[in-house]
């Protein structure tokens, strides 16, 4: 059965990602070419500035490209990926990755992942995957 015309078993194989549950980012949303994942900005993530680690960010927007680059079913890894850090948020915010698929070939397909907390945007991630 199929959820957002996604397979159901697309989207538990996503969920189950070990290193996504250890950050505690969560999928929210899932369907073709689109993903929205979150994170909370816990004390565990801040950097020694006191603000989110690049990495977590980085990660959290990972993850929603991941999510959406293989929402189809199709096996799809990552070619290139980058990321530019907007703004730092503090401890206790919700981070919100979303995900969109803004170009597709037979073999290769491209993101953007826009990073928001509060509707303000914090990072911007651009990505571009292989299908074997």
């Amino acid at each position: 059965m199929s959820e957002n015309g996604v397979p159901a078993e697309v989207r538990e194989r996503i969920e189950s990602d070990p290193y996504c549950r250890t950050l505690g980012i969560e999928l929210r949303s899932l369907e073709p070419g689109a993903a929205t994942t979150a994170l909370a900005v816990t004390e565990e993530l801040l950097n020694f500035h006191g603000t989110p680690h690049g990495g977590a960010v980085y990660s959290l927007a990972d993850a929603a490209f991941a999510a959406a680059s293989n929402s189809r079913g199709e096996a799809a890894v990552a070619l290139e990926t980058n990321v530019s850090y907007l703004t730092a948020v503090d401890a206790g915010t919700e981070l919100e990755a979303r995900a969109t698929e803004t170009h597709r070939t037979r073999r290769t397909a491209e993101y953007e992942v826009v990073v928001t907390a509060a509707g303000e945007r914090v990072a911007t991630f651009r990505g571009r995957v292989y299908r074997p």
